[in-house]
């Protein structure tokens, strides 16, 4: 079942299928498209379909591409509308809270915070506005952003590969029941991942907030 599912998606046409999942990536990385494009989700399930060098690097290409345009769009967006931003149905709607200490994380560590901010769920689709936002010099915003998307996309791509390769392994060897239990530990490991980037978002976020408050006080 799952192998005939893995083949499925390799026999559709390549170009089709980076393209699509291109697209999704950019639309998670500019701003008020990013909480509805599942581009990390779309990602690891093409990705099982890198299963030779070729396929890899284009898949790496256009998604670092893509993820990168992205962010360039939601800084242009910060740059363009400036502190008028946080006062969007869409930042009111996801946290000022996280707006601010994105900004003040961005204020005092500058290109190193939009390279980091990458590989945390939210704090990547918030990030290039709010760098744009900051003042953050767009000749900075941008190498971070792109070697940023260049490390998380081989990385997501090498996971999806990884994940399709075992999964026609463990096909052949176990029975449709036991499919069935891996299946379930699968979402569950997926669901646990999701939820440990989104603490350590939060605990990012939180330090930034300690790191400001020690500052006011001194």
């Amino acid at each position: 079942m799952v192998t005939d599912l893995l083949n499925w998606l390799q026999s559709l046409p390549q170009p089709a299928l980076v393209g699509a999942t291109g697209l999704l990536v950019f639309l998670e990385c500019t701003i008020g498209l990013g909480f509805l494009a599942p581009g990390e989700s779309g990602l690891l399930i093409a990705a099982t379909t890198a299963t030779t060098a070729p396929r890899f690097i284009i898949l790496w290409v256009v998604v670092t591409v893509c993820a990168a345009t992205g962010d360039s769009i939601g800084y242009a967006i910060g740059r363009r509308f400036g502190p008028r931003l946080r006062d969007t149905k869409l930042i009111q709607k996801y946290g000022t809270d996280a707006w601010d200490k994105a900004t003040g994380i961005l204020q005092r560590r500058g290109a190193w915070a939009v390279f980091f901010a990458r590989f945390l769920p939210v704090v990547r689709t918030l990030t290039p506005a709010a760098a744009g936002t900051s003042g953050l010099a767009y000749r900075k915003f941008l190498p971070a952003a792109a070697s940023g998307a260049l490390c998380w996309s081989a990385l997501h791509i090498g996971i999806g590969a990884a994940l399709g390769e075992a999964a026609r392994r463990v096909e052949g060897m176990l029975s449709t029941g036991g499919m069935i239990v891996v299946g379930v530990l699968a979402v569950v490991a997926v669901i646990a991942l999701i939820r440990y980037k989104r603490k350590k978002a939060a605990a990012v976020l939180t330090d930034a907030a300690d790191d400001d408050s020690v500052t006011r006080r001194s």
